[in-house]
């Protein structure tokens, strides 16, 4: 298991959780607009410093969340987050769901808390959206692990202005009513002159509306 970057104090990514945040390097998926590029490729390895971090946070920090990159790649997860849990902390995984068996796994050993995951596109737009071929049965798998694991969720759509409010409907309907749905802002990478401008709030609140035909708790982040 390897984190090449955390960051200390977070009171916005785990619900109810002053938590540490953890990225894991590597990714299975190639999206365009990806805000953790530069960490994808990245050879440090800080993962001890964040265990000792924790220890010295302990009473201080409730949860870790960890990200990436695609944490499930990582061959040592189960074991790291065993780790994690057995220090006395709540464990909030991000993951694009393409690793079923390791959710499973995961869950099956009571190690996760709470559960977020990317659903970028319907399938038909998928491959073109995140730079190569996906399984999407793994996907659905995943999502459906997900909704009837008893572990508190969410599911996410980064709403770049390539999804239209067709895209948003088929995703929401996938969610379903079980489940709470958060459309979030795509933002434009620094420096990038030649991406596309981020849809207008106004937008994203018409998606958010439409979507609730859909999908009972939908929420715009």
């Amino acid at each position: 298991m390897r984190i090449v970057k955390y960051i200390k104090n977070s009171l916005l990514d785990f619900p109810a959780h002053i938590a540490t945040i953890a990225f894991t390097p590597g990714c299975n998926f190639h999206c365009w607009y990806c805000y953790n590029e530069s960490l994808i490729n990245q050879k440090t390895d800080v993962t001890q410093e964040f265990l000792n971090y924790l220890d010295s946070r302990k009473g201080w920090i409730d949860g870790v969340v960890l990200c990436g990159g695609e944490p499930t790649l990582q061959s040592d997860i189960v074991n790291f987050i065993d780790t994690i849990k057995t220090k006395g902390f709540d464990v909030k995984l991000d993951t694009n769901g393409t690793s079923p068996e390791v959710l499973s796994s995961l869950i099956e050993k009571k190690l996760l808390d709470y559960i977020a995951m990317d659903v970028k596109a319907p399938f038909e737009k998928l491959n073109a959206m995140v730079g190569v071929e996906v399984d999407t049965k793994k996907l659905s798998r995943s999502m459906e692990i997900i909704k009837t694991s008893g572990v508190k969720h969410e599911f996410r759509t980064t709403v770049t202005p390539d999804l239209t409010v067709d895209d948003i409907i088929v995703l929401a309907s996938l969610v379903g009513n079980e489940s709470t749905y958060f459309l979030q802002p795509y933002q434009k990478p620094v420096l990038s002159l030649n991406y596309p401008e981020p849809l207008k709030i106004e937008t994203l609140q018409k998606y958010e509306q439409i979507a609730k035909n859909y999908a009972q708790n939908v929420k715009l982040r």
